[in-house]
């Protein structure tokens, strides 16, 4: 499912505009980029939760050249799903 279908799908079950279920979805997505951006956890019951992780910076080497290059440390987003997903989708 992607963008679209999930706005698609968001106004047929709730009898919503296509516009205002744009709407809805942008301005829960920025509320988790956000919320991301100043470093806080969101987490959503039954679902999971995001948050930014740190990675330290390491020495690494080039496959091609076989040169030691810096990897510098960096942020990335990271999704964890929750229990009760965990269990619906194995079930």
């Amino acid at each position: 499912m992607n963008k679209s279908e999930l706005v698609k799908m968001l106004a047929e079950q709730h009898n919503l505009s296509n516009d205002e279920a744009v709407l809805v979805v942008n301005s829960f997505f920025e509320s988790v980029r956000d919320a991301l951006l100043e470093g806080d956890r969101v987490e959503i019951r039954g679902f999971g939760s995001f948050k930014v992780k740190d990675y330290s910076g390491y020495k690494g080497r080039n496959p091609k050249t076989g040169e030691s290059v810096e990897v510098s440390s960096k942020k990335l987003p990271v999704f964890r799903a929750g229990k009760e997903l965990k269990e619906l989708v194995n079930d």
